[in-house]
């Protein structure tokens, strides 16, 4: 039963990593923490691993179709890698006193991103390759410091920063939800990496193969879905997105509360 459900978290990771640059964290830590009785600050760690790779396949992916902004990119995932650091330990202080609250944390924010993307989609913006769209330079730098922000987050809880990412690519610097979630899996592979390596060296204890089959299973079905949503009409993207985290959501926080 445990098996199945590590598949089943790989599985669905990598559907909303691929389909929406969300962080692994808001499918793998509620199934971890209300099924398989994990720790929540463990179970974030395995959370972050998958990010690393399920994450970079997906912006390679979203990169071949000219849906990346390397260039701003790069500038924010800078002062998100630091932000990730300092997040890593506050989540670990968080977990002594509340050993369930992470888990708690990342349920409520999977149905919270369920409800936001069914009820107000993101459907315009531009791409990387429009010539009339000139991102103003204090935008630029009120994302980079938006970074270090997000970074903290995603570091704390292991989820969030996806979506929060997805915020400022789309109402702060306009672009459209594929480019958006291209440019945020890409900065969220550099998070997800930081965050593993200072939740390991914190003393966060993993089952090895546990952890291998939510990443294995979590790479293939982020590659699937990110060759989908790159083929997808932007609104059934949301809608899709939508339903699976909302389901997931109220699933998990249910089970736990039984």
């Amino acid at each position: 039963m445990l098996y199945f459900v590590y598949i089943l978290a790989g599985i669905g990771a990598g559907v909303v990593t691929g389909l929406a640059g969300l962080s692994t964290a808001v499918v793998v830590t509620p199934l971890l923490v209300s099924i398989c009785g994990w720790n929540s600050y463990d179970a974030v760690t395995v959370a972050l691993a998958s990010d690393v790779l399920a994450s970079v396949l997906t912006s390679y992916t979203y990169y071949k179709n000219k849906n990346i902004d390397l260039k701003n990119g790069v500038l924010i995932a800078i002062t998100a890698f630091i932000g990730s650091i300092i997040g890593s330990y506050s989540g670990y202080v968080f977990s002594q006193s509340q050993p369930d609250g992470l888990g708690y944390i990342s349920m409520l924010t999977t149905i919270s991103l369920g409800i936001k993307f069914l009820v107000k989609p993101i459907t315009k913006g531009h791409d990387t390759t429009s010539n009339t769209h000139q991102i103003n330079a204090k935008k630029v730098i009120l994302a980079i410091i938006l970074g270090c922000g997000i970074g903290w987050i995603c570091g704390f809880t292991g989820s969030g920063g996806g979506i929060l990412m997805l915020t400022v690519f789309t109402l702060l610097l306009g672009y459209n939800l594929k480019v958006a979630v291209g440019t945020s899996t890409m900065i969220m592979s550099i998070v997800a990496l930081t965050g593993t390596i200072s939740h390991i060296s914190m003393g966060a204890v993993v089952d090895m193969l546990a952890m291998i089959i939510v990443i294995v299973f979590c790479v293939v079905s982020a590659y699937i879905s990110a060759k989908f949503a790159n083929k997808c009409e932007i609104k059934k993207l949301n809608r899709v997105v939508g339903t699976c985290l909302l389901v997931l959501g109220i699933a998990t926080i249910s089970l736990k509360l039984l």
